[in-house]
């Protein structure tokens, strides 16, 4: 069995956390299959309330007694919403995307307080060493092969450049982590374990519309697109990011066009959210990253936790030591 710091120290069995995917990504289901199956399993808070951040803090106990945590981002975070979650005492609180002038120690001080560890994403050495002074137990170097919101190094630099700045501080990888290939090689890079987004969306627990699922098995990895387009839909401004989802006819309609898209913002939103609830994958913005090319079948989350556990330790015990004289 592979055991790092990371295992220690947020109290879990395998080196694997599930991304704290928001905007109805991430479900209690979801969260309690990874956690039950020696990972972390994340709730993204972005878009829900207060109350029902309560709710599914409960509902995720009720499933699984293992640790999980909740994810915000610092530059949306409301007061009202970040007090309910600390009050549901989770062992992990997880922040990503503060405001470039955003005071993060606050958040990270009151997660302490009330028990909890933390973790902050990064897209930059800058950024991790930012974490780390306000007090982060684990940065997350998150590499722009991810789907969602990404900064613009991959992470086969970013990793050992953000390890050897932060250490002793523990790392996560996360971006283009599919299987167990990736979680060997997060490791030989100097990470503590991995984080994965997209290999959780097609999972049987994910909340996305099976539609959704099916593109990204689909997928043949080189069908993403770096853009703001979801965000002016959104009508959401990120703070120096991207947005890497499927490059698909919604996406193609509005590039080059983006000055019409923020004249018709409100329509396209309506839109966006039937084609959601349709399963229109051709006319709603579906996150998912450069890693859905190995992706090859719709497994349950607590599945993917073990496999992916399995197949890095074989390639640790079996094949990595057979290449040293």
């Amino acid at each position: 069995m592979i055991r790092t710091p990371i295992c220690d120290l947020l109290g879990i069995e395998h080196p694997i956390v599930l991304g704290g995917m928001g905007g109805g990504h991430t479900q209690s289901s979801m969260v309690a299959a990874v956690s039950n199956a020696g990972g972390l399993g994340t709730l993204g808070c972005h878009g829900r309330g207060g109350d029902q951040i309560g709710e599914d803090a409960a509902a995720i106990r009720g499933i699984t007694n293992q640790p999980f945590a909740l994810n915000f981002l610092l530059f949306l975070t409301e007061e009202e919403k970040f007090a309910a979650a600390l009050e549901t005492r989770p062992a992990v609180m997880s922040f990503a995307w503060p405001d470039g002038d955003q005071d993060i120690a606050p958040y990270i001080e009151r997660s302490h307080d009330a028990g909890c560890k933390v973790t902050y994403m990064a897209g930059s050495v800058a950024e991790a060493l930012r974490g780390v002074r306000a007090g982060a137990d684990v940065i997350v170097a998150q590499g722009t092969e991810a789907g969602g919101h990404v900064s613009w190094m991959a992470s086969m630099v970013l990793t050992p450049l953000v390890a050897d700045a932060v250490a002793p501080v523990p790392v996560l990888t996360a971006g283009g982590i599919a299987d167990g290939r990736g979680l060997a090689a997060a490791l030989a890079l100097g990470a503590d374990g991995v984080l994965l987004g997209t290999r959780f969306l097609a999972s049987d627990e994910s909340p996305i519309h099976d539609n959704f699922k099916q593109a990204i098995i689909a997928s043949d990895g080189h069908d993403t697109a770096l853009s703001e387009i979801p965000d002016l839909a959104a009508g959401i401004v990120w703070p120096g990011a991207m947005s890497r989802g499927r490059r698909n006819r919604f996406i193609e309609r509005w590039s080059g066009r983006e000055w019409a898209l923020r004249q018709h913002q409100a329509d396209t939103l309506a839109g966006i959210m039937a084609a959601r609830g349709s399963g229109d994958i051709e006319e709603a913005p579906l996150s998912y990253g450069q890693d859905a090319g190995l992706i090859d079948a719709i497994l349950p989350a607590g599945d993917i936790v073990r496999q992916l556990a399995e197949e890095a330790e074989q390639i640790l015990k079996a094949r990595l030591p057979g290449l040293v004289d």
